[in-house]
């Protein structure tokens, strides 16, 4: 089945950057949707980033547009989000998720496939 992998959390002061990745093993459609959610303290999961490998389009949740970029190395079947000008707000689990289909990972957050998660703290 379908494994992710995340890594890049840590601790950065407001303003810092961050860059996450997920290793994705097992893919088994030739497009895919892939994506970050996270996940605050008593807050409901919400998506920051996706992108369709079918069409390349992306998609970003309003409050991180112009300061997370998210991207893929196809090579290496891995998944990236760059996070500059980190707010106290971004602090959260961040998980990577992956889905065949974008309305269920992106519209519907209920996609197929999920990471254990990285945790982001800024402060």
């Amino acid at each position: 089945h379908v494994q992710l992998v995340e890594s890049g959390g840590g601790s950065v002061q407001t303003g810092g950057s961050l860059r996450l990745s997920c290793a994705a093993s097992r893919l088994t459609y030739s497009n895919n949707c892939l994506g970050w959610f996270r996940q605050a303290p008593g807050e409901e999961r919400e998506g920051v980033a996706a992108i369709y490998t079918g069409d390349s389009g992306v998609y970003y949740a309003d409050s991180v547009k112009g300061r997370f970029t998210i991207s893929q190395d196809d090579a290496n079947d891995t998944l990236y989000l760059q996070m500059n000008d980190l707010k106290p707000e971004d602090t959260a689990m961040y998980y990577c998720a992956a889905d065949s289909s974008v309305l269920r990972l992106w519209v519907g957050k209920s996609p197929s496939y999920w990471g254990q998660g990285t945790q982001v703290t800024v402060s």
